[in-house]
């Protein structure tokens, strides 16, 4: 099904735009801070470190794009013992004429290899709230395109990831949605439904205490987005923790976007973080910079 070509230069340009950020076959949110809710990609990170906590991401992308996407995350897990992790995520996200609601269950189960190396497996089950609205699609024909019909669907899914954990270093894979779905999309500026591909996930961290106190940890992370048809994005994030106190940390993107970063701890339970993107593309010279507020509570 083919949505038709929009008539308004300036709705094509916000909609080029917006979609942008999902191109390339791109339809998962990206979240620059991505270590705290780790578990919205991969189920395995659950109860990992025998704790439990909440945490939240707000993104608002593209600031002077009045329709630019803006996503809500929220990411809870905890450690219910005998090896058993538990976790839900929440993934909420409006892009364009897009909205959907990604709510999964998230279960992981620990296998002790030996005394210093973990093994974790983890599972996802949950379904995406999809909600298409085409009223704000301005066609060439007088009369009301029959096709420009407005959709509202859930549509379940399910994922898998695996994660191991040697002293302070993990390596990471998993596909959180493993099963196909429908979505918008732009091809040469026209509107269309386009397949959403299962996309795999390759993470991996390591935190290094830069002298015997521990007042100075580096702390290191790769993220590898990859989905048929799309070059690999990589996410190259580092943060380096001063005093107990706060965070410091930068983060490049291969596919054209930069990141500032810095978490503060306002007490051992308490973390609040944010996030100042720019992208060196171009074409998004106008378009401004990505904002994003983070908040997590250790129980």
């Amino acid at each position: 099904m083919k949505l038709k070509k929009m008539k308004s230069l300036k709705h094509l340009y916000i909609a080029a735009l917006c979609i942008a950020g999902m191109s390339y076959g791109q339809q998962e949110t990206i979240i620059t801070n991505f270590k705290p809710h780790l578990n919205i990609m991969n189920p395995a990170a659950v109860g990992i470190d025998g704790s439990s906590n909440i945490a939240a991401t707000f993104r608002r992308q593209w600031t002077g794009i009045q329709e630019a996407p803006s996503s809500q995350i929220a990411s809870f897990g905890t450690y219910l013992g005998s090896n058993v992790g538990f976790g839900v995520s929440i993934n909420n996200q409006k892009n364009f004429a897009e909205k959907q609601t990604y709510t999964a269950i998230d279960v992981s189960y620990k296998l002790k290899l030996n005394e210093v190396v973990d093994m974790y497996f983890g599972v996802k089950a949950g379904g995406n709230f999809y909600r298409l609205n085409t009223a704000g699609l301005e066609t060439y024909n007088i009369m009301t395109d029959p096709e420009l019909n407005d959709l509202s669907e859930f549509r379940p899914n399910i994922g898998a990831g695996l994660l191991v954990q040697y002293k302070e270093l993990y390596v990471a894979a998993s596909v959180p949605r493993m099963f196909k779905n429908d979505e918008a999309s732009t091809e040469d500026g026209t509107a269309m439904l386009a397949v959403s591909q299962p996309h795999l996930y390759l993470a991996a961290g390591h935190e290094f205490a830069l002298n015997p106190q521990r007042s100075l940890i580096l702390k290191p992370n790769l993220l590898a987005r990859m989905v048929k048809g799309a070059p690999t994005s990589l996410d190259i994030n580092t943060y380096l923790e001063l005093f107990s106190r706060f965070e410091l940390g930068a983060t490049y993107r291969t596919d054209e976007a930069v990141a500032g970063m810095f978490n503060f701890f306002i007490n051992k339970r308490l973390i609040v973080g944010y996030v100042y993107e720019t992208s060196t593309r171009d074409a998004l010279a106008e378009a401004k910079n990505t904002n994003e507020f983070f908040i997590q509570f250790r129980f």
